[in-house]
């Protein structure tokens, strides 16, 4: 047994990790645009990164080190995703790491991660001056969030504190940023997550990929998926407490916070919506429906105009290539049943109930396939004339 609360801290709230965000001069406005996560203690790392085949330069680099190295610092810079940026790109990220050592030489084999253009090199005096700014023992959690921020409307922190059954405990903070450029494929964000936990790190992988599953490997704003993706769990084992199921349990709730809170952000987003399939044959076939309908462009115009058009959510099933029948296919807005095993209940008083249901700003879409056991919930978003103005000038 054991029990779990929400703290204040964000990432910095375990024992010996420290954090801030400050500006470098990338944001037009003067906010910050850099961060960095610094542990007082060498940890552990895991992580899952971009199934785009085109990694960015810091993924590249991460991939050099040793697979069982250890860190303690992870530089974060937003406006510049350093991705498609060639040998060039790689040997930035090695020369500003390599001041950052120069400049605290308490750091030992720091990661470093990008988000924002593709295609840009890195302004890498800028940076390198940020440092300048650096206070390896502040805690602001609240400026570090912001710096990480492209396109996002607000920040995405969240901590807990576990207590187990023998009383002992330990703590786990997180932040991501996203907003666009998001697909069910691995982590399709930045995601930054520290614990004080004593985890093996023969633990480490499957608990990260196996939260990931469904959490950030179940959102979707556009379809698209970035160059720069990144889940990065770090450990240092300083309260020398740990339970596997506790510790999985509690890094899935993180999470999927994280992930519906990037769902809910996303750009030109109005409301957030769960897509439950239901009665799938396999689970395979439940993920392939569900994250179908959460990427349908005809389905998130209709959200977007509180227009129940469940043709369109049963079009996306069919051609999703699962095995289905309209026979035994049922959809619902939340409570609001339109369609079931071959009879339309979408008369003018049912049509106006479920239209009602998407003018709120959280819903369920279910969908019972009537073919077999297994079930998947993705989470999307809807579509619309705001998404479009951002991105038409996203390099402004």
């Amino acid at each position: 047994m054991f029990s779990f609360f929400p703290i204040q801290g964000g990432i910095a709230v375990a024992k010996g990790f420290y954090c801030d965000g400050v500006s470098a001069g990338l944001k037009p406005n003067g906010e910050p645009d850099v961060a960095f996560i610094y542990s007082d203690s060498l940890c552990e790392v895991e992580a899952i990164f971009t199934q785009n085949k085109f990694c960015a330069a810091p993924i590249l680099h991460y991939q050099e080190y040793d697979k069982n190295f250890k860190t303690n610092f992870v530089l974060i810079n937003s406006k510049n995703a350093n991705a498609l940026t060639g040998d060039e790109g790689v040997a930035n990220v090695k020369e500003i790491l390599d001041e950052a050592k120069g400049k605290f030489p308490m750091i030992y084999n720091p990661i470093m991660s990008s988000t924002g253009v593709i295609g840009v090199q890195l302004p890498k005096t800028k940076i390198v001056e940020s440092f300048l700014k650096f206070d390896l023992t502040k805690k602001d959690d609240a400026k570090a969030a912001n710096a990480i921020m492209t396109t996002d409307r607000f920040s995405k922190t969240i901590a807990f504190e576990v207590v187990l059954e023998d009383k002992t405990s330990f703590k786990i903070g997180a932040m991501c940023k996203g907003a666009g450029m998001i697909n069910p494929s691995l982590a399709t964000m930045l995601c930054f997550i520290a614990t004080d936990a004593e985890i093996p790190k023969s633990d480490m992988k499957d608990l990260l990929q196996n939260a990931a599953e469904n959490t950030f490997n179940a959102i979707s704003v556009d379809g698209d998926t970035s160059t720069n993706d990144t889940i990065l769990l770090l450990s240092n084992g300083k309260s020398g407490a740990y339970n596997k199921e506790a510790f999985g349990f509690v890094l899935e709730k993180i999470m999927h916070k994280l992930a519906t809170d990037i769902v809910r952000d996303g750009e030109g987003a109005t409301k957030l919506v769960a897509f439950e399939v239901r009665g799938a044959k396999t689970s395979k076939e439940a993920q392939k429906v569900a994250k179908a309908l959460s990427q349908s462009l005809l389905v998130k115009t209709a959200l977007f105009g509180c227009d129940p058009n469940w043709g369109r959510i049963a079009s996306t099933i069919g051609a999703s290539g699962i095995e289905c029948s309209p026979k035994t296919l049922e959809i619902y807005f939340d409570e609001v049943c339109v369609y079931q095993k071959g009879m339309i209940y979408f008369d003018g008083e049912n049509e106006k109930k479920a239209a009602e249901v998407l003018k709120r700003e959280s819903f369920r879409i279910i969908c019972e396939i009537g073919k077999g056991t297994e079930s998947y919930v993705a989470y999307g978003c809807d579509l619309g004339h705001e998404y479009v103005k951002i991105n038409a000038d996203y390099r402004s």
